[in-house]
């Protein structure tokens, strides 16, 4: 199963066949995902935001999200946005798949930290490697794709 996590402006994933919201509660709180097929595969969404966009960024809880998807048997995620310039010579609408990550701190906006193992000695748990933090097999998928 591929999860989507969508940004300001998508709600709902058009085309997603069989839809049905389902409700994980997590150790973060809790998500609405919309289980259902698109192009012939299984997918999880979550709209980051929320139906109507009740949640500005700072409110969003990754964490959550980012288990919901885990717990319903997600193995890999495509992350969308639609704000921000990341190259001011791209224009408006043009497609990134992102290959790098600036992110100095290991903190949420919050303060919080930034990872779903944050248990003295839970297993899973490790630093975060800055280098190539995407999958490349999944980046050559949706850039074959596009």
């Amino acid at each position: 199963m591929i999860g989507v996590v969508t940004g300001t402006g998508t709600y709902a994933l058009p085309a997603l066949e069989d839809a049905e919201p389902v409700d994980v509660e997590t150790r973060w709180g809790g998500t609405t995902a919309t289980r259902g097929r698109f192009g012939g595969v299984d997918v999880a969404h979550v709209s980051r935001h929320g139906a109507g966009h009740p949640r500005l960024s700072n409110h969003v809880e990754h964490r959550a999200n980012v288990a919901a998807l885990r717990d319903l048997g997600v193995l890999a995620v495509v992350g969308c946005t639609a704000c921000g310039i990341v190259d001011p010579s791209l224009a408006p609408g043009s497609l990134v798949v992102f290959d790098d990550l600036h992110f100095p701190i290991n903190r949420l906006p919050d303060g919080s930290l930034c990872t779903l193992y944050d248990q003295p000695g839970e297993p899973g748990r490790g630093h975060w490697i800055f280098d190539r933090p995407y999958a490349p097999v999944l980046r050559e998928a949706l850039l074959t794709g596009a």
